[in-house]
């Protein structure tokens, strides 16, 4: 078994991942540090946790665990690792925006590695610290990198995409109220978010029209991008499939899609359609899990040498 610590779990993410963890046949979960709720159970926290064997919460690190996951706010991962040292041979997941990008993955003795398993497992599986992706990016790339990889972008692309209110953290906010977000829906930061940076480093820094949108629920991305194609669409259908078909959390629909296909679980459903030269691709993911938490375990996985899906084979809410 192998030992995990958990930085701040209060949060969405954080409760998502000590779910998992604790679900997990090969780990065992350590400790989840918090500044506000040392000593605290979690399950006061997190209710769906009470009955569970899960440790309080605790203001005290253990250095020498085998992994530590970082679910800590954007641009506080890296002032925590400057003030906490952990052993060399601990696996660090940082699930914050602070290591994605190229310039900012050599950080003290760590080689941060962006995890996007479809895109490089490989270098996945000698890594020791991961940079996972943003909920937005992950949904975004595994819906345009198989044309990435093939050269056959060659306009600009423009992408719509909805998240639920779990996107915006458990901290309230104006736009973050039930009797807000309730029969609403609005964008924000419109062609400026975030992970762009993340999603054109990978994606050969293509010309992206991105408009984020603040949906009505509360899991689930369903991204809509579209952009000019020549080819057949039967040949794109089929290109999709060679692509991911040794990744096991990625699949190609024949049919349209919905959210409800894939909250509560680890996959991104695909969905390919074609109007005049116009080629549309749907990419549907639950933010918390493939998103964030969930993938940060797939990458541990890959790390580990373990089975790809351990732990991870999670049951979708269909009705």
């Amino acid at each position: 078994m192998k030992k995990v610590g958990i930085i701040g779990g209060s949060g969405y993410t954080g409760g998502e991942l000590i779910r998992l963890v604790l679900h997990h046949p090969k780990l065992e979960l350590d400790f989840v540090y918090s500044t506000t709720r040392p000593g605290t159970p979690i399950h006061d926290t997190h209710g769906d946790l009470l009955g569970s064997q899960a440790p309080d919460f605790t203001a005290t690190i253990n250095p020498n665990v085998d992994v530590v996951f970082l679910c800590l706010g954007h641009g506080k991962s890296v002032g925590f690792l400057e003030k906490n040292k952990f052993s060399e041979n601990t696996v660090v997941i940082d699930l914050s925006n602070d290591f994605r990008l190229k310039k900012d993955m050599k950080f003290q003795n760590y080689d941060f590695v962006y995890g996007l398993p479809e895109n490089q497992r490989k270098k996945i599986e000698k890594a020791n610290a991961i940079a996972n992706p943003g909920c937005f990016a992950t949904a975004i790339q595994l819906a345009l990198l198989p044309l990435a990889k093939t050269g056959a972008i060659q306009k600009a692309i423009h992408i719509n995409a909805t998240t639920g209110s779990t996107g915006a953290g458990v901290g309230l906010s104006p736009t973050g109220h039930f009797s807000w977000r309730n029969n609403n829906i609005s964008w924000y930061k419109p062609f400026t978010h975030q992970h762009l940076g993340e999603i054109g480093e990978t994606l050969g820094n293509p010309k992206i029209y991105f408009l984020p949108q603040r949906g009505n629920f509360t899991r689930g991305i369903f991204v809509s991008c579209y952009t000019y194609f020549d080819g057949e669409l039967k040949e794109v259908i089929e290109m999709y499939k060679e692509y991911y078909k040794n990744h096991p959390f990625t699949h190609v629909s024949n049919n349209e899609l919905n959210l409800k296909q894939v909250v509560n679980t680890n996959h991104c459903a695909l969905h390919l359609h074609q109007f005049e030269d116009q080629l549309l691709i749907t990419s549907v993911i639950d933010n918390l899990v493939k998103g964030a938490s969930g993938q940060a375990l797939q990458n541990l996985n890959l790390i580990m040498g373990w089975k790809e899906d351990l732990g991870l084979q999670l049951k979708p809410s269909v009705y």
